[in-house]
């Protein structure tokens, strides 16, 4: 289950991807760490930790 904080992260991104019309194609969360992993357009691939931080690939 996503924290507060991975929502809210997760909540934005969508947002600003889906302004810049990038097609998110998948958002599953990592069972070996807790993070929420987001692959978007071509090559995007955002990971989002319990705090809420980002990290793109």
């Amino acid at each position: 289950m996503p924290t507060s904080a991975q929502l809210l992260a997760l909540f934005q991104d969508s947002l600003l991807l889906t302004n810049f019309y990038i097609s998110i194609h998948l958002v599953r969360i990592d069972e070996r760490n807790g993070n929420l992993i987001i692959l978007a357009g071509e090559e995007i691939e955002i990971e989002i930790d319990p705090n809420g931080r980002r990290i793109i690939r």
